[in-house]
């Protein structure tokens, strides 16, 4: 009797398939499909992070935490596995500080996500370890506006706009349809904020959502209050 193909090959990170295929890596990004939606979004002005937030009856919103800080200028949306983003967010919270000392300037969105994708490869090609289940929208202002998506399997991409998470084909869809680099900070947030409730299937309102901006005049990281996001989502109900 044949065993299915594939048995087997997933019982260690350092085993190829016939096919060349490591399915640990592949069950992690799986992990990231199922995740939670996070849309990042950048025009002229800066750049835009939005999540989905799943809350527990008796859960406290602010306890659920999806977007990070890693330096001033620069944060990340996670989708997957929090504990695991929690692990690279202080790694790369590290490599930013590090860059301070050694060269006196801010660490640029690039070499950040690097940096970032560097330890997440190191997790694929060693024994008794497992891939990071998480993927990043790295988000920040240098010299101009930068996202960067990161893959489990330490891949990453440059993008004006981008989702991950269980909703992201569908965000993706819409982002390709609605997206102009021309448009205000303030528009790309209501148009995050449309892309997201298409995809909760609950309504939309401040409990359910996390936004955070990074615009190109200061450089900085800053989370939308809960006031701040409500006048925002007003806007979408009322343009609907």
């Amino acid at each position: 009797m044949f065993a299915p193909p594939g048995i087997g090959y997933d019982r260690a990170i350092t085993i190829f398939s016939p096919d060349g295929r490591l399915f640990q890596v592949e069950y992690a990004i799986e992990a990231v499909r199922r995740g939670t939606t996070a849309i990042g979004i950048r025009c002229e002005d800066g750049v835009v992070l939005a999540v989905e937030k799943r809350i527990l009856n008796l859960q406290e919103p602010e306890s659920v935490e999806k977007i990070f800080d890693i330096d001033v200028h620069v944060g990340a949306a996670i989708a997957g596995l929090t504990a695991d983003a929690r692990i690279l967010i202080d790694n790369a919270r590290v490599q930013s500080q590090i860059n301070k000392l050694y060269y006196n300037e801010p660490i640029s969105i690039s070499m950040l996500t690097k940096k970032i994708c560097d330890l997440k490869q190191l997790y694929t090609q060693h024994a008794g370890v497992r891939p990071f289940g998480v993927s990043l929208l790295i988000a920040g202002v240098d010299d101009s506006p930068k996202l960067f998506m990161t893959d489990p399997s330490g891949a990453f991409w440059g993008y004006k706009a981008n989702a991950i998470g269980a909703g992201a084909q569908q965000v993706r869809e819409y982002l390709e349809k609605e997206y102009d680099e021309k448009k205000s900070l303030d528009e790309i947030i209501v148009m995050a904020l449309n892309a997201l409730k298409k995809v909760i299937e609950t309504e939309l309102d401040t409990t359910k959502a996390e936004i955070a901006i990074i615009k190109t005049t200061d450089k900085k990281f800053e989370r939308l209050s809960m006031a701040e996001m409500q006048k925002y989502i007003d806007k979408v109900n009322t343009s609907q």
